[in-house]
């Protein structure tokens, strides 16, 4: 019998035989695939950074529901909600995108260049998660600070 290991890292579960990984968190993926390493842990720290932000949000969306009952004409309460929101959408557009690189690097035979261009596309949405993790915890400080 094949010897399998489930890893659980940072909430992302793999499902390992062989270094091949046979379920990803994103979905079933085929047998033959085999991401390098790096981009391995690049996808798991992009994932935790997502999941930090989805809470983030919720957390920003309660204390705006809280105020905007006190205040629920107030434009500028009603521009941070949308705001939220659009980090919401933001996430699962970037979910969305590492789960294309994944099927893209998944096929047998994929050439060094695509690998290396995937690496460097979920590195620029790393910086960009980045980015929103910074706006949204200044929001939620500004909102966290104003009773």
């Amino acid at each position: 019998t094949k010897k399998l290991r489930v890893l659980c890292v940072s909430v992302v579960f793999l499902i390992v035989t062989n270094n091949k990984i046979l379920y990803h968190k994103y979905g079933r993926v085929p047998i033959t695939m085999s991401i390098p390493p790096k981009i391995q842990i690049l996808i798991n720290q992009l994932d935790r950074q997502l999941n930090e932000i989805e809470q983030q949000a919720a957390q920003g969306i309660n204390l705006l529901r809280s105020l905007l009952s006190y205040f629920p004409e107030n434009v500028i309460l009603m521009q941070y909600f949308a705001y939220l929101n659009t980090i919401l959408f933001f996430l699962e557009t970037a979910r969305r995108q590492i789960q294309t690189t994944i099927d893209t690097i998944s096929d047998e035979d994929v050439p060094r260049e695509l690998i290396q261009e995937a690496g460097e596309d979920l590195g620029m949405l790393q910086g960009k998660i980045i980015e929103e993790k910074i706006r949204l915890q200044r929001l939620i400080d500004f909102l966290g600070n104003n009773p």
